[in-house]
């Protein structure tokens, strides 16, 4: 029975055999796996903010609903503006709705009314006025929960007003 040593030929070879599959394995895991979309990246975004962030109460400044040409994406970009202040620092931040068409409805916004952020307590600026599962504009507000076809035909509040076409 022989020893194991780094100086035989034999244990070398098999470390580096396996030095090579391993950098390789590595490197084909690295350029293969499936990279989050921006979408992805967003969506995850706002769920942390749901279960970890803190609530101040703020206000609904403006909305925007950009042209492609002035987002510079093809479907354009629809935004809510709010401000909220923590510890004497006024915060102004907008979030991107685009995506969440089938949950908010920019147009149903009342403006200069009172909402709810969540934000980040280790980085304030991180915040969030609505997400697929909560929501910081108030009851009169433009908000429903769950995705549209899980609405069964009804839509509460303002929303129950709005005509499809």
């Amino acid at each position: 029975m022989t020893s194991f040593s780094l100086y035989n030929p034999d244990v070398l070879e098999a470390l580096a055999a396996a030095g090579v599959l391993l950098v390789g394995g590595v490197a084909a895991w690295a350029l293969l796996r499936k990279k989050p979309t921006d979408e992805e990246i967003e969506r995850e975004r706002r769920l942390t903010l749901v279960k970890i962030g803190r609530i101040v109460d703020g206000t609904v400044v403006d909305i925007a609903d950009l042209s492609p040409g002035e987002s510079d994406r093809p479907e354009g970009m629809k935004l809510i503006l709010y401000r909220y202040e923590i510890a004497g620092v006024v915060y102004n931040c907008s979030q991107d709705v685009t995506h969440m068409a089938g949950f908010v409805d920019i147009y149903e916004c009342r403006l200069s009314f009172p909402a709810s952020i969540r934000y980040d307590a280790h980085n304030p600026e991180n915040s969030i006025i609505v997400a697929e599962n909560w929501s910081g504009l108030r009851s009169t507000a433009a908000i429903r929960f769950g995705p549209p076809e899980a609405q069964g035909g009804r839509t509460p509040g303002v929303l129950s007003r709005r005509v499809n076409k």
